[in-house]
């Protein structure tokens, strides 16, 4: 196989993961954002927070985080995922998607919150790749990483 049958293998591949991981993970924070606020009193407006406000919030944290990280890998800088707010952003959306699978069952358990940080874990990821996934730099950075490192040799970017 050619280089660039793998790369483009590599760009299919990556959006075949993303197109499944993606809508399950905001159906999935939809539904558990819905019965998670089901918990709150009655008549209680912050029923409907989770659900409106968790899926946008994944898209724009984890999209703009992995915005942010790719723009650094092409321009060969620093990683920016040693930032604060970025961290930060990620924790929050993780934190509160693993919160919202876990509180919306009846009775929560061990293998509830692994299923839920699963989910996340996925969703996450997807999202935060879209911005690699749909860029036309990624040959070049691939060809770029392959010929910096060194056979057996770890990158250290």
């Amino acid at each position: 196989m050619s280089e660039r049958g793998a790369l483009r293998g590599l760009r299919v591949l990556m959006w075949v993961v993303i197109a499944i991981e993606v809508p399950v993970y905001l159906v999935w924070l939809v539904q558990v954002g819905y019965q998670a606020g089901q918990q709150l009193p009655r008549g209680d407006i912050a029923r409907w927070a989770p659900p409106v406000l968790l899926p946008p919030a994944a898209v724009l944290f984890c999209v703009a985080a992995g915005w942010v990280w790719w723009g650094a890998v092409v321009a060969g800088t620093r990683s920016p995922l040693r930032e604060r707010w970025i961290l930060a952003s990620l924790a929050f959306v993780a934190v509160f998607s693993v919160f919202c699978g876990v509180a919306s069952v009846d009775d929560p358990s061990f293998s509830v919150g692994l299923l839920s940080a699963t989910v996340t874990a996925l969703g996450m990821t997807g999202l935060f790749f879209i911005p690699a996934a749909a860029s036309r730099q990624l040959p070049d950075v691939i060809r770029r990483r392959r010929t910096t490192a060194a056979p057996g040799e770890v990158d250290p970017q």
